[in-house]
């Protein structure tokens, strides 16, 4: 027999050995599965299910053996109602993911592993990205999966609005930050206000205005430059628009339509009145009253039509002076006034003709006739 034969002789050995070792060797143990397809269960039910999963994660991470970590403890799944209603959807909430790990967990991580072997090269198209030294981050360990699987199962047992820990106590916290707030240095603080609110979002927005402004005048500076030259141009314009419209409303004074004339004034009593008392007198043959009277009607009249501003303090000449040299109804209160301070104020005996040049006077500036009358003799 040659060598080539006896090679393939000891070859065929080995193969049929290796066969038959395989299969009497024993089978790995699979996770247990559940004892039923899933139990219908209520929310208090399930609360409890997670409380006593949580604390056999906790004894399986402590323990670590085949006897803590027992993949059947975990139970069936459950389907749990989405509300309180007794016809309420369910959902079936899984824990497959917990009794691979249990069974994964019967066997403790390895210690003093080699950082090659446990961390493999970064390649090109890889799932996570490689850290600077060109290496993948090495996968969680099993502890880590265990620290993991407590923090999914007390988020779990939160939603169901069960607590997982007390509330901590920040009453001693509370009182030491109201002893250090009623310091000295502390006094003058207040809560920021609406305005300055206000006040903060605007400079904020110019501060990036501003900078868009920089960034894009790095690459266009003549584009640059002239937005900011813009914006600047803009608000001195606006600036000078607001003073001039002060200016002129300081100037001219507007007397507003709405305010009632003062106490006192002309135009405070109806012009109509005074009118309806100068007949009166006149009718009594009392002349100097009359031109009393119709004098007031005419001032009231022309005040009320605002020719001028409301005042009980000014003379016949002061009412005079207010009304511009252009108007028509000067020259007719001219000789009014003329006549009025003559009878009035110079002692002058009234007749029956200074009464009815005065009304005739009254009368076209009532109207707003400009061919008054000359003066009165």
């Amino acid at each position: 027999m040659t060598a080539c034969h006896l090679f393939a002789s000891a070859a065929l050995a080995a193969i049929l050995l290796a066969a038959q070792a395989r299969a009497n060797a024993p089978v790995p143990a699979a996770p247990t599965p559940p004892a039923g397809h899933w139990h219908e269960a209520s929310l208090d039910e399930y609360r409890k299910h997670l409380l006593a999963l949580t604390t056999l994660v906790e004894a399986c991470a402590k323990a670590r053996d085949m006897k803590t970590c027992d993949p059947s403890l975990v139970g069936p799944d459950d389907r749990v109602p989405l509300g309180e209603a007794a016809n309420a959807e369910r959902r079936l909430v899984r824990y497959g993911w917990l009794r691979v790990l249990l069974s994964k967990a019967q066997d403790k991580d390895p210690q003093n592993k080699d950082k090659d072997e446990s961390r493999p090269k970064a390649v090109l198209g890889a799932k996570d990205a490689p850290v600077e030294d060109g290496t993948l981050p090495p996968p969680p360990t099993t502890t880590q999966l265990l620290q993991d699987a407590e923090k999914r199962l007390a988020h779990d047992l939160a939603q169901t609005g069960v607590p997982t820990e007390p509330a901590p106590a920040n009453a001693p916290q509370r009182e030491a930050m109201n002893q250090v707030l009623a310091g000295r240095e502390f006094r003058n603080l207040q809560e920021p206000s609406a305005r300055d609110a206000v006040m903060e979002k605007i400079n904020n927005w110019l501060n990036r205005l501003f900078e868009n402004a920089a960034r894009f005048g790095s690459r266009s500076p003549w584009i640059g430059r002239a937005l900011v030259f813009a914006f600047i141009l803009a608000v001195c314009v606006g600036l000078v628009w607001g003073l001039l419209q002060l200016e002129r409303r300081w100037r001219i004074r507007l007397v507003p339509d709405d305010l009632s004339p003062a106490v006192g004034a002309a135009s405070a009593r109806d012009w109509q009145l005074y009118l309806e008392d100068a007949r009166k007198a006149a009718a009594a043959g009392l002349w100097r009253e009359a031109v009393h009277f119709i004098y007031w009607a005419a001032i009231s009249r022309l005040e009320s039509r605002r020719l001028w501003p409301a005042d009980r303090a000014r003379t016949p000449r002061e009412y005079l002076a207010l009304v511009a040299p252009e108007d028509p109804r000067k020259a007719g209160l001219a000789a009014l006034t003329g006549s009025f301070e003559r009878i009035w104020y110079g002692g002058r005996p009234a007749v029956e003709s200074d009464y009815r040049k005065a009304e005739q006077l009254v009368t076209a500036l009532i109207s707003g006739n400009a061919a008054a009358g000359g003066p009165a003799q």
